[in-house]
């Protein structure tokens, strides 16, 4: 049984109805247009869905229970509405100014983005850095009052409709590699110019895009937290952005499960149901015993998070077991579905496009493997019958 309070499934009820009324019926248009409109942020702002967590003085609902955005993330997946990137920007770069900006930041920025008015993206990744934040080329340097922002990124999650980037840059790159800061950068900002909507394998829908930054003039006011420190609070937030991968892919694994149910219970083969021949029941029970173990583990490491003891070896983890089982399902959901499972028009063909990058952003399986394989030869590592 699942721990969720009668008050949460109440908010999953309005907010399934909310993307199969306002979100669904338009995602064929938006996958075709490459991009999701920005009338639905607006929409899901006007219903309190979005950015719940800040205190009702920015506008939100002061609820910090990670429950909340588990339900969000789940209902995307289970409505085939997951390029509509709303917990990116509610609970991956909203929580930095929550949690980094000063109070005047935070009465500058985060009413509109609890409204949807202001969309959000993180900067991160440049074309020869990805997860070793340290080859990092992007630089903002001080210049009295201000900082120059020089550089580039790429493969921006909400970077056409972002109105507000927390950009990560290094300042102080000749001594420091780590010397990083967060820049609060602003649509219309002088030299700040979008790239490429890029052509992806999958996620149709959702915007990705190149960033360029040509001696933006970053006010002080615009830096986010300590300068310096912006590599610390990169890696503060990656354990919660690793566990938001695991929950939306193992609620997309149960989806690609029931789609191949479905679809072999109805497919006759050689006179009978595709579903009555034995490999058939033996691949899809393997797959059933594992989801309902990896959600368990993932709904432990949500308990874990709500109570601030979630660490970075469960969180990858998590990320790393729920990303796998994902990829095979919809992998044997392909294979099951036969010259169907190839056919854009059955959903099973775009999750397997769709959800491959999964094990890849966040730190990729490799990455995952690595951080969990120090802690299990450190010196305090504990089983779990120690």
């Amino acid at each position: 049984m699942r721990d969720f309070t009668e008050e949460q499934e109440m908010f999953r009820k309005a907010y399934r109805r909310f993307l199969e009324c306002e979100v669904a019926p338009n995602m064929a248009s938006y996958r075709e247009q490459k991009i999701v409109d920005r009338q639905v942020f607006l929409k899901a702002g006007e219903q309190g869905f979005l950015m719940i967590w800040p205190d009702e003085e920015y506008g939100g609902m002061n609820e910090l229970d990670f429950r909340y955005e588990q339900i969000i993330i789940e209902e995307l997946a289970r409505a085939d509405c997951s390029e509509f990137f709303a917990s990116l920007h509610s609970r991956m770069v909203g929580p930095y100014l929550g949690e980094y900006g000063s109070e005047e930041q935070k009465q500058r920025f985060l009413p509109g983005c609890v409204s949807g008015e202001t969309i959000l993206a993180v900067a991160m990744t440049e074309p020869d850095a990805g997860s070793d934040l340290a080859g990092m080329r992007t630089v903002a340097i001080d210049q009295g009052d201000h900082y120059l922002l020089n550089g580039a990124k790429t493969y921006i999650s909400n970077g056409i409709n972002a109105d507000l980037v927390v950009v990560a840059a290094k300042t102080d790159p000749d001594n420091n590699p780590h010397h990083m800061s967060l820049m609060l950068v602003e649509r219309g900002m002088e030299g700040f110019d979008r790239g490429r909507k890029l052509d992806k394998m999958g996620m149709d829908a959702q915007d990705t895009a190149e960033l360029f930054f040509h001696n933006v003039r970053i006010p002080k006011e615009n830096v986010l937290g300590e300068p310096g420190k912006g590599f610390y609070y990169l890696m503060e937030r990656l354990c919660e952005e690793r566990l938001m991968a695991a929950v939306g892919s193992i609620a997309s694994t149960q989806v690609a499960f029931e789609e191949t149910r479905r679809f072999v219970s109805e497919r006759n083969v050689f006179g009978k149901s595709l579903a009555n021949y034995q490999n058939t029941q033996f691949k899809m029970a393997e797959v059933a015993a594992e989801i309902d173990c990896v959600q368990a583990y993932v709904d432990y490491c949500v308990g874990l998070h709500n109570q601030e003891e979630l660490d970075d070896t469960r969180a990858a983890k998590a990320k790393l077991l729920a990303t796998e089982l994902e990829g095979r399902m919809t992998d044997l959901g392909v294979q099951l579905h036969g010259g169907a499972g190839y056919m854009n028009e059955y959903r099973i063909c775009r999750m397997f496009k769709d959800t491959r990058v999964n094990r890849i952003l966040a730190g990729s399986s490799e990455i995952m493997k690595l951080i969990i394989g120090r802690q299990v030869f450190s010196e305090n590592y504990r089983g779990v019958f120690d």
